[in-house]
């Protein structure tokens, strides 16, 4: 993929994980628009071009677990008045291999550059592709570090048919490689529908975006 980051991110996707030895590693930002903290098993690593002395000085200044202080509220909140950037939540961070074949169900691809899920995805991956089916879409796109990144959404009378379970899937006979796939942590629906379609959890992260 082009960066520490990236690179990291490639061997996690084969399943070799950073070390589990409480430890964090800093990185600088794959790009510009990219930055935040990836939590791993007892491992966490942290993508930003501040100065990294500075990292590591909040992080022994968050007050707590070594193994917790990059997901710390303190640090993340640290962080983000530092960058001036900003954040949604923290997510669970999935991977699943590639698929040969058709994907499971029919697709139409939306072509409007003007849709406004298109234009949503453009502001946080590149690349971005959508693709509709009857109750729903599929969104992917090229996001951290170059890796592809897919997103469904499932209309709320199409829900309980396993809709979002296929769209899933179907994001993994669409790309060459790893497809990765964020999901709140309280969105327990959209982690069942990840994982059912063979998504696997390597972590957490926050991805913090430009103002």
């Amino acid at each position: 993929m082009g960066s520490a980051l990236g690179e990291i991110l490639e061997a996690v996707a084969g399943g070799e994980f950073p070390p589990a030895d409480g430890g964090t590693t800093v990185v600088g930002q794959p790009g510009v628009r990219d930055a935040g903290v990836i939590a791993f098993t007892a491992h966490s690593v942290v993508f930003t071009d501040e100065d990294p002395a500075w990292v590591r000085a909040q992080l022994a200044a968050a007050d707590c677990d070594a193994l917790a202080a990059a997901m710390n509220p303190r640090f993340l909140a640290a962080l983000l008045e530092r960058s001036g950037r900003r954040t949604d939540t923290v997510d669970l961070l999935t991977v699943a291999p590639p698929l040969s074949g058709e994907p499971p169900l029919p697709l139409r691809e939306v072509e409007d550059p003007g849709h406004p899920r298109v234009v949503r995805a453009l502001g946080r991956r590149d690349d971005v592709r959508v693709w509709a089916a009857d109750g729903g879409l599929l969104v992917l796109g090229r996001g951290v570090a170059g890796r592809w990144e897919a997103a469904v959404e499932v209309e709320e009378d199409a829900r309980h048919r396993g809709l979002g379970r296929a769209l899933a899937t179907a994001a993994r006979h669409l790309v060459p490689g790893p497809v990765w796939a964020q999901q709140a942590t309280g969105n327990a629906r959209s982690i069942r529908a990840f994982q059912a379609a063979g998504f696997r959890p390597v972590g957490a992260e926050s991805l913090h975006m430009l103002p």
